[in-house]
């Protein structure tokens, strides 16, 4: 019997053991940390995001330059593919209002659970503790320096962030013969120097806005940070942010400058700002506090336009290590088309290791769940074709 070596048990990995097993082959999971999904079980501790429902042309252009390469695998494995996945381990799903997709239970250990009890039925191996050290496929492990002589490797380790859960981008230094985009954060928070009157707003969600960075613009809820803005919105943006773009906030989106400029004109006789701007507009204190922040001193004299188009000074991206996901990594140029490395045929990559992004809403973990599958099966070909 062939065998197979996944290196990396998050869902790109898992889903690549899947589908070899399923082909027949004996398959080995070498996961570094004590257990196997832990960045997947801490997402599920929000809900557990699994895809987004919507039509398939604008699911792609989630993925910006990385849609041509990824577009066979989305098809092949897009957002009904895994939802019927889902429900075929037992758990049942349902979409939001958004599209979004989600397990019924809101979390992922019981999707998990099951998981791992098929992985167990097709007789996939997993070994915890057994960090890839390089030369011929390597591993230092509880028991000392285990070696492995596989027919076919797929590499699933990650990307660079939230290394204390096992994507810590280690893996770069044992694939210099690969051509590598460096890593950027993606779906990351970013810092403000808050003037002291916003320390009272800290953690408070800022709803109802959209967000603009050049050409970008999105409708999503942040979060007030001591360090800056985090949550869902931000995120949105984020590349745009990255690449130098600066932020403006839309405080009201659903109302027209005119309209604004009208209502603010009435005039506020003995009110100060903040209560004529409450009684106005009905602004929020969190949204009041916010104006405050990113107008100019003097405070000029037509508010309307920084309500529609609100400037924050923003002091860069947070940690990569915080963020979600990271931009880089295997440039698609390296892979062939069923994600093989061209360096060294009989080695596969998926999910975070190759180089894309996409923001948060279901992209993420619909793109590794696709690519773990489309991996899995080109190496389960590959060992077809040179048995």
């Amino acid at each position: 019997m062939s065998l197979a070596l996944v290196i990396g048990g998050g869902p790109a990995g898992l889903m690549a053991a899947e589908r070899l097993a399923e082909t027949g082959a004996r398959v080995i999971v070498a996961e570094a940390k004590p257990s196997v999904a832990r960045k997947l079980l801490m997402a599920g501790k929000s809900g557990l995001n699994l895809t987004k429902e919507e039509p398939f042309d604008r699911f792609l252009a989630a993925y910006a330059e990385a849609a041509p390469p990824l577009r066979p695998m989305l098809e092949a494995f897009g957002p009904q593919a895994v939802r019927d996945w889902v429900e075929g381990l037992g758990q049942d799903v349902f979409a939001g209002s958004t599209g979004r997709v989600f397990p019924k239970a809101m979390k992922a250990s019981p999707l998990v659970r099951a998981w791992l009890a098929r992985l167990a039925g097709l007789g996939v191996e997993i070994k915890p503790r057994w960090r890839w050290i390089g030369g011929a496929y390597r591993f230092d492990t509880p028991q000392g320096i285990q070696e492995v002589t596989p027919d076919v490797v797929v590499l699933a380790c990650g990307g660079a962030s939230w290394a204390r859960l096992g994507s810590d981008g280690a893996w770069t230094a044992l694939l210099e013969d690969v051509p590598l985009a460096p890593f950027q954060p993606a779906n990351v928070g970013f810092r403000v120097a808050w003037s002291a009157h916003m320390r009272a707003h800290f953690g408070a969600p800022v709803k109802g806005v959209a967000l603009i960075a050049g050409s970008v613009r999105s409708r999503g809820e942040v979060v007030i940070s001591a360090e800056g803005l985090e949550g869902g919105g931000i995120y949105a943006v984020a590349r745009a942010l990255r690449e130098g773009a600066p932020l403006h906030l839309d405080l009201m989106p659903d109302v027209t400058q005119a309209e604004i400029a009208r209502k603010l004109a009435r005039g506020h006789g003995k009110a100060s700002v903040s209560n004529h701007l409450r009684k106005a507009l009905g602004l929020d204190p969190v949204k009041r506090a916010l104006l405050m922040e990113g107008a100019p001193r003097p405070l000029p004299e037509h508010l309307a336009p920084l309500v529609k188009a609100l400037p924050l000074r923003l002091e860069g991206p947070r940690p990569m290590d915080e963020a979600i996901s990271v931009a880089g990594g295997v440039r698609f140029a390296a892979l062939d088309s069923g994600l093989m490395l061209r360096a060294r045929p009989g080695v596969f990559v998926a999910g975070e290791m190759i180089d894309w992004e996409a923001p948060t809403g279901g992209y993420l973990l619909n793109a590794c769940f696709a690519t773990g599958r489309w991996a899995g099966e080109h190496a389960a070909r590959f060992l077809r074709e040179s048995g």
